[in-house]
């Protein structure tokens, strides 16, 4: 671990551009697109995160009833990535992947108990490096017991944990405040005043880091019973039938009676059709929350030169597979809404392909500062993407997810998504992989390894696969299992033994 003194130390490095690490991807040298851009043009940045939105829960994704009138117009005017991700599908690991630009195994954020550790170096410390002003306004729920201001941020509005949808406590700059009202309402005022108070070429960069819509939710007062009269549509896979499990580990059926399925939701405290009716009601606000950001970045004269990012720290399960929340890896779960929006810099109403995950952000955001990536980081700018196209995008990621004793239904899981297929791996359980051709089956019905059954381990899954006679899968699966070892040893994840014993179970659960 890290000094405070070696810490101090890493950051002047960084500010410098002289940072290394030794188990991370290749670095990339600043981009043409930067190296032209010098310093002279840094802009100001607004980053905007919500909590368990999927990536269709937009009204410009095709929502069935949603109305989301400012995020739309963000997109019709910007860019929107369709196949934004996350490395994993779990609130405070994400939330920390998007710190650090590093994987969880790396950051050692590995569950929602655990606090963020303090030898991390983050992307708004190298900002301040760099003359930038930085505040956090929001959902921090990286260890709860603290709402104390966190290195990095020179304004600071935050609650404890999971916070409260209505009369919080915030701790605004190390002072406990109580107020009134509604909290995404209340984090909005927090970051209009802060854009209102920026001075021109005084670059800053504004994190608004929202509750909603993590469960139980609750809409404001001027949304509840907006869709009352609506009916949230079913996927075909939430069906519990023998046909839709057919294939399917036998964990995720055992799940539906549990608090994360659609049997059991919460302790079966709300039904289905009120569960997600109030979950797009609650989004409302978010929307909302949004367009007042922007109208007031247009009154300031700001708009034209900041770059406004919109994403999720994780998607939602709506009873695909009879699941609910996150943490698998279907596709519901780790998938994302990301729009950006700069007018100086992105032609607007770009639709993109392009598979950007939430470690990008961090190197995204320090090459658009014109400062250098840290070796530390393994996420990929997408600095570029935002204007033209890119050669040599990735083609593959990572995925992982650890054991929670909190939530024991869900056992690790390691995989691989491509740009068109998907493996997933289990730990700790013998039982089914998974893997799907998610182009030709979205839903993700037919696990092409659904005939595999681990019963045992000496049938394991690599055993029964070259027993195989179908040809095809058997090719299938050695290059997909092939690129989730090369990607395991790139990134350090082969090295780091939490996903491969009980202790490591019990070092990631807290216990």
């Amino acid at each position: 671990m890290r000094t405070k003194a070696s810490r101090r130390d890493f950051l002047k490095l960084a500010a410098a551009g002289a940072v290394s690490a030794p188990v991370v991807a290749a670095v990339r040298p600043r981009s043409e697109t930067t190296a032209r851009m010098g310093r002279a043009a840094r802009r100001n940045i607004v980053f905007i995160l919500t909590d368990d939105q999927r990536y269709d829960h937009l009204g410009c994704m095709g929502h069935p009833f949603l109305q989301t009138p400012n995020l739309d117009a963000l997109a019709a005017e910007g860019v929107l990535f369709e196949n934004a991700f996350v490395t994993t599908a779990l609130c405070s690991p994400s939330r920390a992947c998007i710190l650090t630009g590093q994987y969880a195994h790396r950051h050692g954020v590995v569950d929602n108990v655990s606090p963020f550790p303090p030898e991390n170096v983050t992307f708004p410390e190298l900002l301040q490096n760099q003359g930038y002003r930085t505040a956090f306004i929001g959902k921090w729920h990286m260890g709860g017991a603290s709402d104390a201001p966190q290195p990095g941020f020179d304004r600071w509005v935050s609650f404890k944990g999971q916070g409260v949808y209505y009369d919080p406590q915030f701790n605004v700059d190390g002072q406990h405040t109580p107020r009134k009202g509604y909290v995404t309402d209340l984090l909005t005022d927090y970051a209009v005043k802060y854009i209102e108070q920026a001075r021109r070429g005084d670059p800053f960069f504004l994190y608004l880091s929202h509750k909603a819509v993590h469960s139980n939710f609750q809409p404001a007062e001027r949304h509840k019973g907006c869709y009352a009269d609506q009916t949230y549509p079913q996927p075909a896979s939430m069906a519990n039938t023998e046909e839709n499990y057919r294939g399917k580990p036998n964990w995720v059926r055992a799940q539906r009676d549990s608090w994360h399925g659609v049997d059991g939701m919460y302790n079966n405290a709300v039904s289905y059709d009120d569960c997600f009716r109030t979950y797009a009601e609650t989004l409302r606000a978010v929307d909302d929350s949004v367009g007042r950001v922007v109208k007031t970045l247009k009154r300031k004269g700001l708009l034209e030169s900041t770059l406004i990012v919109f994403t999720s720290d994780n998607g939602f399960l709506c009873g695909e597979h009879g699941l609910i929340d996150k943490r698998a890896m279907y596709e519901p779960s780790i998938r994302v809404p990301l729009i950006a929006l700069c007018p100086e810099l992105i032609k607007g109403g770009e639709r993109r392909k392009e598979m950007i995950l939430n470690i990008d952000f961090a190197p995204t955001f320090l090459e658009l500062a014109g400062g250098d990536v840290p070796d530390t980081m393994q996420g990929r700018s997408f600095h570029d993407l935002l204007g033209s196209s890119v050669e040599n995008w990735r083609g593959e990621f990572l995925y992982e997810y650890f054991w929670e004793r909190s939530f024991p239904q869900t056992p690790t899981m390691l995989g691989v998504r491509t740009e068109r297929h998907k493996l997933v791996k289990y730990h700790g359980i013998w039982d089914r992989a998974e893997l799907y051709d998610v182009q030709a089956d979205p839903a993700e019905q037919n696990n092409l390894l659904g005939d595999f059954l681990v019963k045992r381990e000496s049938s394991g899954l690599d055993s029964l696969i070259r027993n195989s006679t179908n040809e095809e899968v058997k090719a299938l699966y050695a290059d997909l299992d092939g690129r989730l070892s090369r990607l395991m040893e790139q990134t350090g994840c082969a090295e780091n033994p939490t996903w491969r014993t009980e202790a490591g179970a019990n070092l990631i659960s807290g216990s």
